[in-house]
């Protein structure tokens, strides 16, 4: 099963549990923990220097109705998440990338334990099915070698999740959409559309406040290719929300002197892209090798400070003979800030970073990864 194996080779801490975690998972149940601990310091630069440590856990129950012998196509997901300690993503200054993405979850700036993420998920086809609850909005945007909550691959927001999408999208609200598989098969094309609330919050349900603001449109396509018999994966997406958010292109006053009316944009935008491709695979169709990633994105400029946003990188996995699980990845990104009045007031300059990282898998379910920014 699953959850079987020894200390070193299985894929959890604690195993099968004589059995009984592997049967549960045929039966359509699967409970998982996940803790990620950071321990992180600016060295250079920065609003301030020091080290400080933080951490986060995550508990997730899976139910699959059609396994526990109810209807099929059903499945339900319940996420439990937590954090505590101090991060360094205020000292470190930085204006687009949080450096480290892990401590903004469940909330930024929080240190809660919370239910963040209920929603069920019906097939009614091989083709088609529908999403609705407290949503997980970071599982769009998903890249091979750069994607997550800042846990698996690279720590900085910016190579896990499109800045401009920031605006638009919370983690955490309510909404629903509908999942279209034009293959049947997810891993190789999935299309989404959605509506959902603009201002979800992780600590609260969210539903006196539903819509009260206007309301997000999204879409998004994820399509897997096989370029020279290389795996590859190619997504487009596209963001539209109506409610009311503060223009950035108004006086710089305007923000600072109570008595000065403060200019809305009634409206904000964004598409982005991005892709990966591997350039070597030891075997065809195997999640194993070394890959190139890259993101674009684009947005109204007026209720989003960044305009545009680039990035590029090498991601790779199991390069190492006898090391099949091991990653690593080192990137760039550059953002090219919005020309609103009150940026350029503030002197806002166009933002850009580099990253690089290395995941040891010391075992299948413990990691140690040494990163720099």
């Amino acid at each position: 099963g699953p959850y079987s194996g020894d200390f070193w080779s299985r894929s959890t801490l604690t195993g099968d549990g004589g059995g009984f975690r592997n049967t549960m998972a045929e039966k359509g149940v699967t409970l998982d923990v996940e803790f990620t601990q950071i321990g992180q310091g600016v060295v250079s630069g920065g609003l301030d220097t020091g080290w400080e440590y933080q951490g986060r856990g995550q508990i997730t129950l899976n139910v699959d109705t059609q396994k526990m012998g109810l209807w099929p196509g059903g499945f339900l997901t319940m996420v439990a998440e937590g954090n505590y300690g101090e991060n360094v993503n205020l000292a470190a200054g930085t204006v687009l990338g949080a450096v480290n993405l892990s401590a903004n979850f469940p909330s930024a700036g929080k240190t809660q334990f919370v239910l963040p993420h209920l929603y069920y998920t019906q097939f009614f086809s091989e083709y088609a099915g529908v999403i609705l609850g407290k949503l997980d909005l970071t599982s769009g945007d998903a890249n091979a070698f750069a994607h997550g909550k800042g846990d698996t691959q690279f720590f900085n927001a910016a190579f896990n999740l499109n800045p401009v999408t920031y605006v638009t999208t919370p983690p955490s609200t309510l909404g629903a959409g509908l999942i279209v598989l034009p293959t049947k098969d997810q891993k190789e094309w999935v299309a989404a559309a959605m509506v959902y609330d603009p201002f979800g919050q992780a600590d609260t349900p969210g539903f006196d406040t539903l819509f009260a603001n206007g309301a997000v449109v999204a879409g998004e396509t994820r399509l897997t290719t096989h370029f020279f018999d290389l795996t590859g994966h190619q997504l487009v997406g596209g963001i539209y929300s109506t409610a009311n958010y503060t223009s950035l292109d108004q006086p710089l006053l305007n923000l600072i002197i109570p008595s000065l009316p403060v200019g809305e944009s009634s409206y904000s935008w964004a598409v982005y892209y991005n892709f990966d491709q591997y350039l070597y695979q030891p075997e065809k169709n195997v999640d194993r090798g070394l890959g190139l990633f890259g993101r674009f994105g684009a947005s109204d400029g007026v209720a989003n400070p960044v305009k545009y946003f680039y990035s590029i990188g090498l991601g790779g996995k199991g390069l190492i003979p006898g090391r099949p699980l091991d990653k690593f990845g080192i990137g760039y990104f550059y953002g090219d800030a919005s020309d609103a009045r009150v940026l350029s007031r503030l002197n806002f300059h166009d933002p850009q970073g580099f990253e690089a990282y290395y995941n040891i898998a010391v075992t299948p379910w413990a990691q140690l990864t040494p990163d720099i920014q």
